[in-house]
């Protein structure tokens, strides 16, 4: 009997560590402004902070599939590969620091669906060491929005992902 436990233990462990996409361990490294570098040791995390609220490291690239049910998303999931790029989210988060003195950390966000996405993003920069709200354009269907800022960011918690008209 208590092996039939034990087992049912690990198939549930088991099931539940591989339905929730983590990202795996990695070295971050970024320009932090024109005479620091920002480097962090990024342990294995989810992707899903919290029900649809992403979080997103720069020099991170995402697919993440949605679930639509009564024009509402859903449900969210990082997939490893676009298998379904009518309902998967494309986000591209990264830096362009060649130049020192111009730092620029980009979004780009690829909406699959038929009508305009909106999201709300709270940004944490390696100067100030604070979450702060910042502002999203809307990205109309079937597009690429672009999103950039004069400076250094870690990461982005993008969240309250919706549809407008």
């Amino acid at each position: 009997m208590s092996k039939t436990i034990l087992i049912a233990f690990f198939l549930a462990f088991w099931t539940f560590s591989f339905c929730q996409e983590k990202r795996n361990a990695f070295k971050l490294e970024i320009v932090a402004d024109k005479e620091h570098q920002y480097g962090a040791d990024i342990p294995e995390s989810p992707y899903f902070v919290a029900d649809k609220v992403l979080q997103i490291y720069c020099g991170e690239k995402l697919f993440v599939e949605c679930e639509i049910k009564s024009d509402t998303i859903f449900e969210m999931k990082v997939v490893k590969e676009n298998k379904n790029p009518k309902k998967t989210i494309e986000i591209d988060f990264y830096q362009e620091a060649e130049d020192r003195e111009n730092i620029i950390t980009m979004l780009s966000v690829k909406n699959p669906f038929d009508k305009t996405l909106l999201y709300d993003a709270v940004m944490f920069t390696p100067i100030s060491q604070t979450w702060k709200r910042t502002s999203i354009i809307p990205v109309r269907p079937t597009i690429y929005s672009f999103e950039t800022w004069p400076h250094s960011i870690i990461t982005l918690v993008l969240e309250n992902w919706r549809f407008v008209e």
